[in-house]
């Protein structure tokens, strides 16, 4: 298995952090993340996340050993917060905080890298995966992300 690539281990921590903005100079400004019947952008990416961290400012991650193979990189997360801020996505209608602890079963994620950006993103669909199980545990719909 090849090594981790840099980018990858700084966009891990900031993840980790909820650094934004280290997160974004990660992600190429071409990328996409991948939904079930739907891709977001680099910039609507970046705002579900800051939409996240504002909601459920305990969020936690962790994962397995990143496994790779070339530009690609498979990730196995565990996460996880409580939302005791509002969760207020672009075009929906905020959801106030509920004290709801959410709890995202394993997902697998994959990544691809390009040089020294992450050009690529796509969570394994599972049931109550991110990130639309997020919204479902706290009585949203994960199906309108």
């Amino acid at each position: 298995m090849d090594p981790v690539p840099p980018v990858l281990v700084r966009y891990i921590e900031g993840l980790k952090a909820h650094d934004v903005e280290a997160i974004a100079a990660t992600v190429d400004a071409s990328l996409v993340f991948t939904l079930p019947g739907r891709t977001l952008d680099k910039s609507r990416f970046l705002e579900m996340l800051r939409a996240l961290y504002r909601a459920f400012p305990d969020w936690k991650y962790e994962h397995e050993t990143p496994e790779v193979r070339g530009d690609r990189v498979r990730i196995l997360w565990r996460q996880g917060g409580t939302h005791t801020g509002p969760f207020s996505l672009p075009g929906r209608d905020p959801i106030p905080a509920t004290g709801r602890r959410v709890r995202i079963p394993e997902q697998s994620f994959r990544y691809r890298v390009l040089g020294d950006a992450i050009i690529e993103i796509c969570p394994e669909a599972v049931a109550g995966g991110a990130p639309g199980g997020i919204l479902d545990q706290i009585g949203g719909s994960g199906s309108q992300l």
